[in-house]
């Protein structure tokens, strides 16, 4: 019998996950994928929004806010890379400038500190390579870059360590109340549980739908992103949105806190909720109005693309307990910018559980979590340190972004450790850089065989039934 039990271990999932473990709670967290942050955590624009885009009263536009002024400390705490590198929205008419006027009305009415609008001349020197036809844009110097994937492990980490339990790989199929407790039915076994808190990203309303008569519907929302070489990170020092559409913010040029510069999204509703295809149409969408922001992108120089998903909802975040399930509390239509929310919803589920089940502190709780050392950061003599400590960080087994084979080793055998490709992949970045995993991958493969004591056959990308190898080359050819 479980306090809590969260279901989704997404970065919202988890960063209720950490809350509740500041106190003396028993805390489960349920999650269908084989890793956490495998969902909308794991592909989005990376961007810690300021707050000036949800209208004032929304929940949107406080948690946005609130969220925002939080990272500086997690990001300390948890040792994930975070930068306040300030944002701009950009318009390309004159009679734009009335709706930047609009954003930062709203934005101020949201609590957002020093933004400003620019004129050309401003715009055109902090940022060079901008469009000739931008004629004015909003500045908000607290936005910020993150790298989503990371900042989520790190929060699972933190939590695991804390006493927090997670059942990976595991589908809840049904939940019902039972003698004011829920049983939660999974492919794995039941669980019972208090409360539950829905943090389920894009299936959010499968799971709400199954508990309460107030019925949900979440959408999902593909964006298509392109992510160019590091070579190119530098073209612009700032997120760089356009005015926003009713259907989103628009496609953004950004830098990434690794160094590579990314665009998009685009905004297709769907219907299969785990279709991450990009395609033509979408690519050449966001490659288009790009354009429109920066002169001259380098296209030659994409290393790859890709697609996530976006839990689209009523138009605000559905947080709180269902109207008609006691104990039963929903994380719900967490889209943008909900990852620049997730520090503040985190609270405000926290405290109303906290308000119901009334639990003292946990006195042996430790907010701090310390990342894989990064070798690719590091100065000579820092290497030459780490080195003698453990050879096995002298060998680089992903040249691209200089990862070590200390550091995928240290991938697999941490907390939550990786248990596939993409798992080492979201912790080191190996595989992540020009030849995207065309150097690394055989040897990170011939790493997890190892270090999990299988096959190179059992060596899955991203879990069950995605093995990369069916056998042994010329395995019948004689000697």
């Amino acid at each position: 019998m479980f306090d809590v039990t969260i279901i989704g271990a997404g970065v919202i999932g988890n960063s209720i996950a950490r809350e509740l473990c500041k106190y003396r709670l028993n805390v489960c967290v349920i999650e269908k994928d084989p890793d956490v942050g495998n969902g909308t955590s794991k592909a989005n624009s990376a961007i810690v929004h300021a707050g000036f885009d949800a209208k004032p009263g929304t929940l949107k536009g406080r948690l946005n806010s609130e969220g925002n002024k939080m990272f500086d400390k997690l990001s300390e705490e948890l040792d994930f890379p975070f930068k306040r590198i300030g944002s701009l929205v950009v318009c390309f008419e004159k009679s734009g400038i009335e709706n930047l006027e609009k954003l930062k009305k709203q934005g101020i009415e949201n609590g957002v500190p020093g933004l400003e609008i620019l004129d050309e001349d401003k715009v055109k020197k902090m940022e060079p390579n901008l469009s000739d036809n931008v004629e004015a844009a909003l500045y908000a110097p607290t936005g910020g870059i993150v790298c989503p994937y990371e900042m989520t492990i790190a929060l699972a980490e933190n939590a695991f360590t804390n006493g927090v339990k997670f059942k990976l790989n595991t589908r809840v199929t049904s939940i019902v109340k039972n003698s004011g407790r829920y049983l939660i039915k999974t492919d794995r076994g039941d669980v019972e549980s208090k409360i539950v808190v829905n943090a389920a990203g894009v299936f959010s309303d499968e799971i709400n739908n199954m508990v309460s008569d107030k019925k949900l519907n979440i959408i999902p929302r593909k964006g298509e992103y392109c992510l160019f070489d590091k070579s190119v990170g530098d073209i612009v020092s700032r997120i760089i949105f356009q005015l926003p559409t009713k259907l989103g913010k628009g496609v953004l040029v950004t830098p990434t806190v690794d160094g590579n510069l990314l665009i998009g999204p685009d905004a297709e509703d769907i219907d299969d909720k785990e279709d991450l295809n990009t395609t033509d149409k979408g690519l050449n969408f966001i490659i288009s109005k790009a354009s429109l922001s920066v002169k001259k992108l380098p296209m030659r120089q994409v290393i790859t693309s890709f697609s996530g998903l976006r839990a689209h909802g009523t138009g605000d975040f559905v947080i709180g307990e269902a109207e008609d399930a006691e104990n039963f509390i929903n994380a719900a239509g967490i889209e943008s910018p909900g990852l620049s929310s997730s520090p503040a919803i985190a609270a405000v589920i926290r405290d109303i559980i906290i308000d119901k089940l009334k639990p003292g502190k946990n006195s042996e709780f430790n907010p701090i979590r310390k990342g894989i050392p990064k070798f690719r950061e590091m100065t000579n003599e820092e290497r030459k340190k780490l080195i003698a400590e453990d050879p096995k960080y002298g060998r680089i087994i992903c040249r691209c972004e200089t990862v070590t084979e200390g550091e995928i080793v240290n991938a697999i055998k941490r907390p939550l450790g990786a248990r596939s490709v993409d798992g080492v992949k979201k912790r080191t970045r190996a595989g992540m850089g020009r030849c995207q995993g065309g150097f690394c991958g055989p040897r990170v493969v011939q790493i997890l065989a190892r270090e999990l004591n299988i096959s190179p056959e059992e060596v899955t990308k991203s879990g069950k039934d995605s093995n990369l190898l069916v056998g042994k080359d010329k395995e019948n050819v004689p000697a």
